[in-house]
């Protein structure tokens, strides 16, 4: 525990120091003091104009983001559960609370709120800041140009010094594999929000910095300046074109467009590359180096999802329930291990080559060591095709996958009670903690809560989701050893439909093809150490490259030609060293991962079935019928079912006895799967 907290006392540390750095960057102590000194310092003839900023700007992130692998890889080996980290947890739960529930903003913590406020704060205390030195040395650019002109390009100029600051931030949230996150109890799932926020603030502040140097150019009868390509200075025809497609991605990024348009939305954000590209030609390297961290691991991430999603996943079967949802059963190595909620990115080729779509991981590692199982509800066109394809007899089906991503080890086992509440498909992530407090409730030493569930469906066919809280495999469960009660509520039938109740489930086993692979870590089980090695080495081969090329390459030439080096080539030169050095390092690794996977992973047996589908009746249709398999009566005993009706949450909830009760409820989300 020692080493745990001195650990985290170093990333509070770290961190809190390169915060401060932004705080007092706008400043006339560090414009007018400080800068001079540490230029002198650390602008070398190695690093040029970006040695300060590498210094204070990246490397404190880097460092972090490196040292935080080794953490979490100890605290997974560890996976520690002490009471102290219970008590911590409760001292955090007003932090914790729900404060505000508002569109466009979603549920949004105490927490979270504050957070959100400080960073205003900082916004505001930078621009106010960059105002109030600039102000007090005004520039006037054009003969004849008033003073109020030159304010007026002075604010637009500081607004996208402001939007640099979002930019510094945008990316930490959509690295799925990001071991910054966890350090904070967040994945990228939840922190996606996090994201959007950035985005709409970024595009607002670029927005109004763009529109004010037209207006300003106007003014001041310099509209030619929009076509200039500087050559030793901000290049503007660069964010010209980086604005476009910003714009592009912001419109169709609304919630409107994205729900009723998901590819139009989908194909539209891929523009990021591109705008990624512009910007960085348009702020130059220096301002580069300030936001780099974020883009640099994010870039890491991305390519070792890249790399994993080339390989083709075998999947070993599928289960058709009557209520239109299918759980997808892939192999995996023993190696792989992950907590519940997770989340698994798959692709389907024959449907899209470039849709990716998170699902849930229902599955339990620990009681499914080689398989790997999620949950699709047929609602969207993408999801109708899947259900469509595996409806129509298919003995194999080509898949994808990245991930899976997910929390670090949550805390829901150190409750007295959890009561969970979900409607329709928002059941799909509590099958993977029932199924682990099943694991846990075999061992003897161990406590488990309580759990209440329930669930809410439209129709009686729903009920079948239920047959999904406990495995395809013949695992032998004990489910009687927890303390499992379930409600359900169908709310638009009075009673069940024996229509439905005629319908059967399906289990459609798949013909194994050697192409197909297990689905395995991208870098091996020891994962987090792997990463630390990934993103630690190719910041160092970032450094080096960057080093030789501005002394042995562009010092000389300045020194020939007695110019500064083409500014947009500088920026050309930092962008094209960072893709190489985390293009050799990823993949050097990432190979021999790969390697070591393919001597340990034993082969697949292949699962030899009468025929391509094999039927079968729900449980959950007739409940009076006699039972075969022991954990499934169990699990049909614990279940009531409510016809015509809603769950009074309130009442429920004054019901649940006992002093440390957690309530979860999940809702599926609208989207276009």
């Amino acid at each position: 525990m020692g080493m745990e907290t001195a650990s985290r006392m170093i990333f509070l540390v770290v961190f809190l120091g390169w915060l401060m750095v932004w705080v007092l960057l706008p400043t006339k102590t560090y414009k007018q003091a400080w800068t001079p000194k540490l230029n002198t310092k650390l602008n070398s003839t190695y690093f040029g104009e970006q040695g300060t900023n590498l210094l204070l700007f990246t490397f404190p992130m880097m460092f972090i983001a490196s040292l935080s692998c080794v953490y979490l890889h100890f605290q997974k080996k560890s996976k520690n559960f002490n009471s102290k980290s219970v008590v911590k947890s409760h001292s955090l739960a007003f932090w914790r609370r729900p404060l505000l529930v508002m569109a466009p903003l979603g549920i949004v913590t105490t927490m979270e709120l504050a957070f959100a406020a400080m960073f205003i704060a900082l916004l505001i205390w930078s621009l106010s800041n960059y105002l109030y030195v600039s102000f007090g040395h005004l520039h006037i650019h054009k003969a004849g140009e008033k003073v109020w002109q030159a304010k007026f390009r002075s604010v637009s100029l500081r607004l996208g010094y402001v939007g640099n600051i979002c930019w510094a931030f945008l990316f930490f949230p959509v690295s799925r594999g990001s071991s910054i996150l966890p350090l904070v109890g967040l994945t990228s799932e939840s922190s996606i929000k996090y994201h959007i926020w950035l985005g709409h603030l970024s595009m607002i502040l670029f927005a109004s910095h763009t529109i004010g140097f037209i207006i300003y150019w106007a003014m001041t009868n310099q509209m030619a300046e929009m076509l200039e390509w500087s050559k030793d200075w901000v290049p503007n025809v660069a964010g010209e074109i980086a604005i476009v497609f910003a714009m592009a991605m912001w419109v169709t990024s609304f919630p409107h467009v994205r729900r009723k348009m998901f590819e139009v939305f989908f194909y539209t954000h891929h523009l990021y590359v591109l705008y990624i590209f512009f910007y960085i030609l348009h702020v130059g390297p220096a301002y580069f180096c300030m936001i780099l961290p974020g883009i640099f691991l994010f870039l890491v991430d991305r390519y070792l999802r890249f790399l994993q999603s080339r390989r083709s996943s075998e999947l070993v079967s599928a289960r058709l329930l009557p209520c239109g949802t299918v759980e997808l059963n892939f192999s995996k190595t023993p190696g792989l291990t992950y907590n519940p909620t997770s989340m698994l990115f798959i692709n389907v080729p024959s449907i899209s080559k470039l849709q990716w779509h998170p699902f849930t991981v229902t599955s339990n590692c620990n009681m499914e060591p080689d398989k790997l199982s999620i949950v699709i509800k047929r609602e969207g066109r993408w999801s109708q095709k899947l259900y469509h394809e595996l409806s129509s007899s298919v003995d194999h089906l080509k898949v994808s996958v990245e991930g899976p991503y997910g929390p670090t080890p949550s805390h829901f086992l150190r409750h007295e009670s959890l009561v969970m509440v979900s409607g329709g498909s928002g059941i799909t992530p509590f099958i993977s903690i029932i199924r682990e407090i099943i694991f846990q409730s075999q061992s003897a030493n161990l406590d488990v809560p309580r759990v209440q569930l329930i669930c809410a469906f439209k129709d009686s066919a729903d009920l079948t989701m239920l047959d999904l809280l406990l495995p395809i495999s013949g695992t032998h469960t004990q489910i009687s050893k927890m303390q499992l009660q379930i409600e359900a509520y169908v709310t638009r039938e009075n009673e069940q439909s024996f229509t439905d109740s005629q319908k059967l489930l399906q289990t459609i086993w798949f013909k194994p093809d050697p192409s197909d692979s297990p689905i395995s870590p991208a870098v091996g089980p020891n994962n987090w150490l792997w990463l630390g090695v990934i993103i630690s080495s190719s910041f160092v081969m970032f450094l080096l490259f960057l080093g030789i090329v501005t002394r042995y390459y562009i010092f000389p030439i300045e020194q020939k030609t007695n110019e500064s080096y083409h500014f947009s080539l500088r920026a050309l030169w930092d962008m094209f060293l960072v893709c190489t050095s985390i293009f050799i390092a990823s993949s050097a690794i990432f190979l021999w991962c790969k390697k070591q996977n393919s001597m340990e992973v034993k082969p697949i047996q292949n699962l030899e079935v009468p025929t391509p589908t094999s039927p079968g009746s729900s449980k959950f249709y007739v409940m009076d019928r006699e039972l075969e398999s022991h954990p499934q009566q169990s699990l049909v005993q614990a279940t009531k079912v409510h016809f015509g009706a809603r769950p009074d949450l309130e009442k429920i909830l004054a019901e649940c006895k006992g002093s440390d009760i957690r309530s979860l409820s999940l809702w599926p989300k609208e989207d276009a799967t």
